[in-house]
């Protein structure tokens, strides 16, 4: 009996010192490695050189966006006070009064009306469908400008997504050759895993600056086309009223004539 407690008595201590495989495993959770790339030079040092225009590029986007916001609106196309006041000169006859008033705004219809009258007053002998021709072409030249300047935009949205890819195929191409100078087992397999997943960070930031920007550029396209249509019936407004004018001054002209 003796001898027996002699033999467990070792083995007991031996269980009691052995430590118990506790919270060692769960004491600190595994790091994201993902979260680096969040910070601007985590970013940079997956994506590698591609990071510059694409950041370049979301940088281009947010201007293109608070600027569009900012100018694309009716007050910089046609608005109420111009068109007033156009109304008012034109019935009094007055054109270099209104010449004047087009020389300080700075609206669409504005450089419109400004050409009409230049070329009408520079040019008395011309007839209305002269002058006519006139405004039509400086109308289709606002249109064309204003419908210019939110193609960059979307030029953006295009381009962004197409630098992303490169960066990834650059990316690929990178890591293969890297794999290729190692030997086979699972480093290997581990290294390429993450190669392809820095590589499509590249994919996926150019979608992240091209979809936005595709979407705001959708947006001002509507905005614009629905302004040129106002600024097509505000030139239309004033060509009538200046056609009238025209009349009068003919019926005049005629009536001295007799």
């Amino acid at each position: 009996m003796a001898i027996l407690l002699a033999c467990m008595t070792p083995a007991a201590e031996a269980q009691t010192a052995a430590p118990m495989p506790v919270a060692e495993a769960t004491a600190e959770a595994p790091e994201n490695p993902y979260a680096a790339a969040l910070t601007l030079d985590g970013f940079i040092q997956r994506t590698g050189i591609m990071a510059y225009p694409l950041i370049g590029l979301s940088m281009v986007t947010a201007f293109f966006i608070v600027l569009f916001t900012l100018t694309v609106r009716q007050g910089t196309v046609v608005s109420d006070a111009f068109m007033n006041s156009a109304d008012a000169l034109i019935r009094k006859q007055d054109y270099l009064g209104l010449l004047a008033v087009c020389n300080r705004r700075n609206e669409c219809i504005a450089r419109i009306t400004a050409k009409t009258l230049d070329f009408a007053t520079r040019n008395p002998s011309a007839s209305f469908e002269e002058v006519k021709e006139v405004t039509e072409a400086e109308g289709n030249r606002q249109s064309s400008l204003l419908l210019a300047r939110i193609a960059y935009l979307g030029d953006v949205g295009a381009v962004a997504p197409m630098i992303g890819l490169l960066g990834t195929t650059l990316g690929m191409i990178t890591t293969f050759h890297e794999i290729s100078n190692t030997q086979y087992g699972g480093s290997n397999q581990l290294g390429l895993a993450q190669g392809v997943s820095e590589a499509l960070l590249c994919t996926a930031s150019g979608l992240v600056i091209g979809i936005p920007a595709l979407i705001f550029y959708a947006i001002f396209r509507g905005k614009v086309n629905r302004l040129i249509s106002e600024m097509e019936a505000a030139t239309t407004h004033i060509m009538a009223l200046l056609a009238v004018q025209y009349k009068r001054a003919a019926r005049a002209a005629a009536g001295r004539a007799e």
